[in-house]
């Protein structure tokens, strides 16, 4: 694949630097005395606020976000958007109404909180669920999207890229699990930050500053709603149909909560997802407006999908776009790390653990380490596969395969922590028999055998009220000896600060929300 962007000397040399520098971080965090965790997947319950949001964060934005999201502010403005800013909803459950029950049972694992809650058929049914997803969506999927992208600026094999991003990744979690991806993450984030923001900055400067902008751009650019026949994002589809993906990934992903479940407490961890919510909100600064921008410098783009790196070439000087490349990897690494810790612990704990329950902690950390290995190389494949597909858009296609993953597991899981009379039963129908419906819908909607012409977001919205009516009349008319266990869970007492800074987002997103409308 032909370079997009030819890299100089110094490009180079920051690269290795960030390399040089990531890797005496993973080593201090992994290996030091004083860091050294027992705990491969939770960093000993040691994350505080700033690691838990960053960590977060990072795990959320990878290179397709970059790319599509870009791709998306090209095409039709901020509206994709939403899909940053609206989680504030998602995350604030989080943090009072499923983190405080993930903690209170003290859990390693979402399928471990099933478990307890519902026996081990149901945390069966979703440690394979959650097994089988992160190695299709957020390693199958990341590493093709991460590989395209390295491969437009480094000149190399696609299949090289991707075996190189895993092993760097795989590395980071070999040597010290989630601690380890806490703590790189921390100086990572806060790199990518502050590298996009050059770019914007810069190609403001360019066009004349943002009153500039503003003129040169359709007044629909600058609306969060879309009218009802837009056929990409209309407003009605995203409020109803978001919720379910929302609640799914925030709330119920194993990847997403898993530093949450790695808390010092439920006070560190309800301010952590408040950051992360925080973190969301420049979502839509540094990752869509240089779409928007590209559009006002580079209006004769052939393919959206280069927004991002033909801004990238059209406005950094040489010397800077090493740290372009810097920030890609910082994504690439956060979001596959992750993944990898996630999927280690879902396996080892819910899976092996299960059929030998007294084994000793050394041999749980060599399991999980093999399982990551394991894993890496499974997602290389899945990626090379994935690279064979043709005349998809990364973004829609991406967001449609959540909305149809999503109903059984947010369904499930937001009868079980708001319901005590929720049926066994009606649970581990849902997740079997429910995810193969769900499933099968999404075929048969992109074979256009049913819902053809409706909005992806209207049929997943249809599917989860189905879903949860079911589980209601079905939990209400069990009349089975096999009732759910209830776990022992106290209302806590919300610590005053963690009541303050939920105040303050909300009110400031209410206000975005009427500004941008």
């Amino acid at each position: 694949m032909d370079a997009l962007i030819q890299l100089s000397s110094v490009d180079i040399a920051v690269i290795i630097a960030y390399f040089i520098l990531l890797g005496i971080i993973a080593y201090w965090s992994g290996f030091s005395k004083k860091n050294r965790s027992d705990n491969l997947f939770l960093a000993n319950k040691s994350l505080g606020w700033l690691a838990i949001g960053l960590t977060m964060w990072g795990t959320n934005v990878g290179p397709s976000m970059l790319i599509a999201n870009a791709s998306s502010g090209y095409e039709s403005g901020i509206v994709a958007g939403n899909f940053s800013w609206y989680a504030f909803l998602f995350i604030f459950l989080l943090a009072f109404v499923f983190a405080p029950r993930y903690l209170g049972a003290e859990v390693t694992t979402l399928p471990e909180y099933m478990g307890k809650r519902f026996g081990d058929t149901s945390r069966r049914y979703i440690a394979w669920y959650t097994v089988v997803t992160t190695l299709i969506s957020w390693l199958g999927l990341t590493l093709f999207s991460g590989g395209i992208f390295m491969a437009q600026i480094l000149d190399l094999p696609l299949w090289l890229c991707i075996v190189l991003l895993v092993l760097v990744s795989a590395l980071f979690v070999i040597t010290g699990g989630l601690k380890t991806i806490a703590y790189t993450n921390v100086f990572q984030m806060l790199l990518l930050i502050g590298v996009s923001f050059l770019l914007v900055v810069l190609a403001l400067h360019k066009i004349g500053g943002i009153g500039s902008v503003i003129e040169a751009t359709p007044p629909t650019y600058w609306k969060l709603f879309q009218p009802l026949e837009d056929k990409d994002f209309p407003w009605l589809a995203i409020l109803l149909g978001y919720p379910v993906m929302g609640i799914w990934f925030w709330c119920t992903d194993q990847s997403m909560v898993q530093s949450v479940l790695g808390a010092k407490n439920l006070k560190e961890g309800q301010k952590g997802a408040n950051f992360v919510a925080w973190l969301k909100l420049i979502d839509i600064p540094l990752f869509i407006l240089p779409g928007i921008l590209a559009f006002i410098l580079l209006p004769d783009l052939s393919n959206s999908t280069d927004a991002y790196l033909s801004l990238v070439q059209a406005v950094l000087p040489v010397g800077l776009t090493g740290l372009v490349v810097v920030v890609m990897l910082a994504a690439l690494i956060s979001t596959i790390g992750s993944a990898l810790n996630s999927l280690s612990t879902v396996f080892t704990m819910d899976i092996i653990k299960r059929y030998k329950p007294d084994i000793e902690q050394k041999e749980i950390k060599k399991i999980g380490r093999i399982v990551v290995l394991t894993g890496a190389i499974l997602s290389v494949f899945l990626a090379i596969g994935i690279s064979s597909i043709r005349g998809l858009s990364f973004f829609n296609i991406f967001q449609s395969v959540l909305g149809f993953l999503a109903p059984p597991m947010a369904a499930a899981f937001l009868s079980a922590v708001l319901w005590k009379k929720t049926s066994r039963n009606a649970v581990n129908w849902v997740l079997s028999a429910g995810t193969l419906c769900s499933l099968g819908t999404g075929l048969l909607y992109y074979g256009n055998v049913v819902f053809q012409g409706i909005h992806y977001l209207y049929v997943s919205a249809l599917i989860f009220v189905i879903l949860c009516l079911f589980l209601f009349l079905y939990s209400l008319f069990d009349k089975s000896d096999d009732t759910a266990r209830l776990l022992d869970y106290r209302p806590v007492k919300v610590d005053r600060s963690v009541k303050i800074v939920w105040l303050v987002l909300i009110l400031v997103m209410v206000m975005v929300y009427i500004i941008f409308n």
